[in-house]
């Protein structure tokens, strides 16, 4: 089959219009591409601001009740007692440690930094296990 002969005319507006035509494409995809990740970073920020505004609703609502309960003379001496180590007379105060959240977080990290441990000791032990093993049957052969 004989090849086609491509007219002079055809390369140049080829060659002029070829780059914009290109620029053109990728500057449209581009575009959408930024769009597309504006448009999931505003989705993102839409659900975390309505997960804060729900906390804060029910916060509102807690502080309401709170206050409620403030009114009670009773509740706020009990309060008292509870959180500030007051007492009546003839009451003694034993104070016990409690940890602390962060306490409790740093122990819970501890833990899994145990367990990360001994499962990648377990792996290489297997795998040190194996590469003797297959040394000995290339050695016996």
């Amino acid at each position: 089959m004989a090849k086609k002969k491509v007219p002079q005319k055809a390369k140049r507006r080829l060659l002029v219009f070829g780059p914009i035509a290109i620029f053109i494409i990728v500057y449209c995809a581009f575009t959408v591409v930024t769009t597309a990740a504006d448009l999931y970073k505003l989705k993102n920020e839409e659900a975390n601001l309505t997960n804060k505004l729900n906390t804060l609703k029910t916060d509102a609502s807690d502080l309401k009740t709170e206050i409620t309960k403030l009114q009670n003379k009773d509740y706020v001496a009990r309060y008292a007692r509870e959180n500030y180590l007051y007492t009546k007379n003839g009451e003694y105060v034993i104070k016990t440690e409690e940890k602390t959240k962060k306490q409790k977080n740093q122990t819970k990290k501890d833990e899994t930094y145990i367990i990360y441990a001994c499962a990648a000791a377990t792996i290489l032990i297997i795998l040190f296990i194996i590469i003797k093993h297959r040394k000995k049957k290339k050695s016996s052969k």
